[in-house]
Formats: structure tokens, sequence, C-alpha cells
């Protein structure tokens, strides 16, 4: 069984409210999820959102409330991070990142100047310069201030390899992407944009592993969102809208990730406010979604959470919590029990796994 490595992004500055020194790693015990800490890579500013290359040899990170990107060697035998060098996005408060099929260019959205940046990737896993920036419009939505710019906040690649996604939170807008290699800039994709409710605010995707669907949680609103995907023109059709929080929740609350278990069967969300993670079951049949449950993270505002690569784990970061809480999953019903495992890590925002030697 292949050693398995967390790396944690995390935020780091007064602005974010935050305490944190940088990348943390650590090594994964697959049976327990357990975690042992193997290092920090610190005098970073909020190295926020992480992705690894395919040979596991390279990590990527951007840096929120900055306008760089950099790139680590990673040592697959301790797992260890050495800085190999920081490239400009070329914009404000890069705030994804996703590596194109053939990782030759990462691919980064700034939030706060509403852009999308291709890095070139070269052959040693340095960044290069980007050919250019591509501006992401829209027309922005009624929140006075969390609307105040398109703000593209996740731009993943599909599961096809075709299509980079980008729900724009400022513009109430899911808009779809295809990467111009040869110019290395990112093209809009004619008539693919689709639009949410006024004031939804979609914040991150995720797709069904094997069905042409694919599920949006709105921040503002607190809602999830089905659509039906067109694999050859990217276009999103939407099918359903459903509250991530609980009926009776009454108190402040937004949503802010979204994922799905391998067999396609759960999406699971994060509620920042009812600091919890909600269950929904996919209808087999239409891809329409009904809540199964909610959890505790044990937590204040869980930013992020993800599912480990074995599916037995989902992990669930608070953020202004500075833990990350370790939950085993049921894997016929979706459930979530609490494995007592809690590891302490300041401000929390990402984390990706690597399986290394």
């Amino acid at each position: 069984m292949r050693t398995l490595f967390a790396y944690v992004g995390c935020y780091t500055t007064p602005e974010r409210h935050a305490h944190g020194s940088g990348i943390n790693v650590y090594r994964v015990d697959r049976r327990s999820g357990t975690f042992e800490h193997v290092q920090l890579v610190d005098g970073l500013d909020n190295p926020s959102f992480l992705t690894l290359d395919a040979t596991g040899r390279h990590l990527y990170s951007v840096h929120g409330d900055r306008s760089e990107a950099t790139a680590f060697a990673v040592d697959p035998r301790s797992g260890h991070l050495s800085l190999i060098n920081r490239q400009s996005t070329g914009g404000y408060n890069p705030i994804h990142l996703a590596l194109d099929p053939t990782g030759r260019f990462l691919v980064i959205g700034n939030y706060g100047t509403d852009s999308l940046v291709a890095l070139p990737v070269n052959k040693d896993g340095s960044l290069g310069a980007y050919a250019g920036l591509t501006t992401v419009p829209g027309t922005l939505g009624p929140h006075r201030i969390e609307q105040r710019n398109v703000r593209p906040h996740h731009n993943p690649l599909d599961p096809q390899g075709r299509f980079f996604y980008l729900p724009c939170k400022g513009a109430d807008s899911v808009l779809v992407y295809r990467l111009d290699r040869q110019r290395g800039l990112l093209v809009e994709v004619k008539k693919s944009a689709v639009t949410a409710r006024p004031g939804a605010a979609p914040r991150h995707i995720d797709f069904h592993p094997t069905r042409a669907l694919a599920y949006v949680i709105n921040e503002l609103d607190s809602t999830i969102t089905t659509y039906r995907q067109d694999r050859r023109s990217g276009k999103l059709t939407p099918l359903q809208t459903v509250p991530s929080t609980p009926s009776d929740f009454t108190g402040y609350s937004t949503g802010a990730e979204i994922w799905l278990d391998r067999a396609g069967r759960h999406v699971y969300v994060s509620n920042r406010g009812h600091d919890s993670i909600a269950l929904f079951a996919i209808d087999q049949a239409k891809g329409t979604l009904t809540w199964t449950g909610d959890y505790s993270t044990m937590g204040k505002t869980p930013r992020h959470f993800i599912i480990d690569p074995s599916g037995k784990f989902l992990l669930a970061e608070n953020h202004e919590s500075n833990t990350i809480v370790v939950f085993k999953i049921d894997t016929a019903t979706g459930a979530l029990t609490p494995t007592g495992q809690t590891v302490e890590n300041p401000a929390p925002v990402d984390i990706t796994f690597l399986a290394a030697q």
C-alpha cells in the first residue's frame, strides 16, 4: 500500500483573521484516517488552493489576496516540498487553479479582477509567464457587498477534459471555457453561459462520475442547483434547485463546498453558519437531489471539505476553529460518523492528497 500524504493550504494574514504559517504536509494512515505532521513550508502568504500534477512530482498553489502562483517540487518518499519558482497571475486574489489535460498549462481564476489566465508549465515543473489574460464578463447581481464584481470563484476541468467551468459569484452565472493551447489563452464557449437566480452567487461545481450531470453550490442563498451537461457543447441546463440547509434553520449561513462520492450516489455540501455538512441522495433516474441528513462539522465555518482517495473518509476543514475533523463515510447510505480524529491546523482552506511511493 502506497504512502498517502495530505497537503493543507491555509490563510495567514490579519485581513483574513487568520494566523496560519504556510502549507502543512501530513502522512495519513489509510486505515484510521489519522494525520502525522511531517513538514511546514512557512513564509507564504495565504497559500490557499493547491493542486498536484499527474506525476505527483509537482505541487502548485495560488495565494489569496495576492497576485501570484507558486510551484513546488515534491519528494515522493518523504512528501516534503521545495520551492521551484513563483509567477504572476496577472490579477488580484487568485482563488482557484486547475491543470489542463496535457499538464502543460495551469489555469487560474483571479477573483478580485475578473480574469482567467493560463500559466505555461515547463518540463521541470516551473511556471512560465502568461501570454495574456481573458476578461470574465457578466452582469452583477443585487447584493451590494458580495457582488461588487463578477468574482469567478472556481475553475475546475470537467471529467472529460474538454471544458473549464467557472461559477461566478458576483454575476449569478456559470460560464464555460476552453483552452487555446497554441495561444495560451482561455476562450469562452459561445452560448454556453447559464444564469442562476438573482443573488444566488454560484460558488463551486462538481460533476457526476459517469453521467452528464453537474451540481453547483450557491453561496449567498444556500442552495444547490442540479444541471444536465451537454458534453459536446459544454452547456448546462438547470433541472432543480434545493436548499442546502434544513427547513427549520432560520439563522445566517452561506454555502461553500460541494463534492460527489465516487459511486455517484450522494452529494455533500458545506454550510458556513449552520456549520454542517449536508447530505443529499441522487435520484438514479433523474439526477435530482433529496436531502437525507446533515452533520455538525464540530467546528466553525467549514470553508472546505474533501473526500479522501479511498472514498472512506470525509475531512471537514473548520476555517475559524483551526481544525480538520475526520468523518467515516458509510458507503451504502452516505452517512457520516466522527472518527474522533481532529487535526489542529491554523485556518485550513484546502487539502490535496498524494499517493506516493
